[in-house]
């Protein structure tokens, strides 16, 4: 039987939240190795010793941002995935949930971009393996598209399209201010600049 959530519990979970979210937003700023415990901590109005009743330090910390947003990503996928019968509306419900994630998460993108290197073993290897289930997860559909090019057995091919098409997308939290990046016309254009390049006709 599950306990019952106190009022506690959703204390400690939201100032967890608050932790992560400001570390993302600093880490952005000024780099992993610029951030200090006691930043964080003072972003959130607690000392740096504080930080730890909720995480094991720094490096935890960058874990857990770039674990969850991993998590995020496939389980966003596979909802899509799930819910949508057909193929190519499949791929733009894909297109359309990868558009708005990076839109929302421009920190954490710069984030993975850049510190990924800083991450232990056993959290680089949990977020690569997330990765690639959410990178086979578009091949798949973008397979049963069976484009020119893109079709059949040739996973090279596959990956090619939807890395690049992912780096069209993750590009935009480098690319523009935070005022464009809440313009639906924004969406609007990358939503159709990245179908374009899952279907070039090579």
């Amino acid at each position: 039987m599950t306990s019952p959530v106190t009022a506690r519990d959703r204390a400690k979970a939201e100032r967890s939240d608050a932790i992560l979210h400001a570390a993302a937003r600093l880490f952005a700023a000024r780099g992993y190795s610029g951030v200090s415990l006691e930043d964080i901590g003072a972003a959130v109005g607690v000392s740096g010793p504080a930080v730890y009743r909720h995480f094991a330090g720094k490096q935890a910390l960058l874990g857990a941002i770039l674990v969850k947003v991993s998590e995020d990503l496939i389980n966003g996928g596979r909802q899509v995935v799930e819910t949508i019968s057909t193929p190519d509306e499949r791929m733009h419900g894909l297109i359309s949930f990868h558009v708005d994630f990076a839109l929302g998460n421009a920190e954490v993108i710069q984030v993975q971009d850049r510190d990924v290197a800083y991450l232990t073993e056993a959290d680089r290897s949990a977020v690569r393996r997330l990765q690639r289930a959410y990178i086979e997860l578009w091949m798949d559909t973008l397979s049963s598209l069976q484009l020119p090019g893109a079709a059949g057995t040739d996973q090279d091919a596959l990956r090619l399209r939807v890395q690049a098409c992912f780096g069209l997308i993750n590009s935009t939290p480098h690319s523009t201010r935070a005022a464009a990046r809440r313009h639906s016309a924004t969406a609007a254009v990358l939503g159709a600049m990245a179908d374009a390049a899952l279907r070039a006709t090579i």
